[in-house]
């Protein structure tokens, strides 16, 4: 790009411009020199002896498991009943009195079965009654999100912590192997 000279009649017409024209900011003055950048400070940084960064924080990888297993939560609900007959109860050493196997229903055959059921139990004295849901069928899990294996075995003890089955239930404890392990459990009824 070639610069070009201005005429005398650009000029006389620049200088016209610039003796109409008034500063944004008269109070600045035209070439101000740029501030002086501040200078870095110097910080002293002093070791403190038995120190090491991470030296108090919790070891090992964090868990993505953020709920315990179904088992492990059945298992930590506090003891209501006599604690020698609930140790009885763990080692399968007391018989049900009563049972019933939800093996096969839905939810919605399988939650009143066993509202009734309990109920009723209630209602005639028993004690101890085997509630049979099943491990429920193996799948193969072919999405991103997990699906639960069991659906009656998830949804039994919140069926039991809820009203009207909270009302009749003292306990709830999975049951021993002999009485079916981890696909049933032992419901210990409140006196009436």
């Amino acid at each position: 790009m070639t610069r070009r000279r201005l005429t005398a009649e650009e000029i006389e017409l620049w200088r016209k411009v610039t003796e109409t024209a008034h500063r944004f900011h008269p109070e600045q003055t035209r070439h101000e020199s740029p501030k002086p950048k501040p200078k870095p400070v110097k910080v002293n940084r002093t070791r403190i002896s038995g120190f090491e960064v991470g030296s108090h924080a919790k070891s090992g990888k964090p868990s993505h498991n953020l709920m315990p297993g179904l088992s492990e939560r059945v298992a930590k609900q506090p003891v209501q009943m006599d604690k020698k007959k609930f140790g009885k109860l763990k080692r399968g050493k007391m018989l049900p009195d009563a049972k019933i196997d939800l093996h096969g229903m839905t939810l919605d055959r399988a939650h009143p079965a066993l509202t009734g059921f309990l109920l009723r139990s209630h209602a005639e004295g028993k004690r101890l009654v085997l509630v049979i849901t099943g491990k429920g069928k193996t799948s193969h899990d072919h999405g991103p999100i997990p699906v639960r294996r069991g659906i009656l075995k998830h949804q039994v003890p919140q069926w039991l912590s809820m009203l009207p089955l909270s009302s009749v239930v003292l306990q709830v404890a999975e049951a021993h192997l002999k009485h079916g392990g981890s696909g049933a459990y032992y419901v210990y009824l409140r006196r009436h």
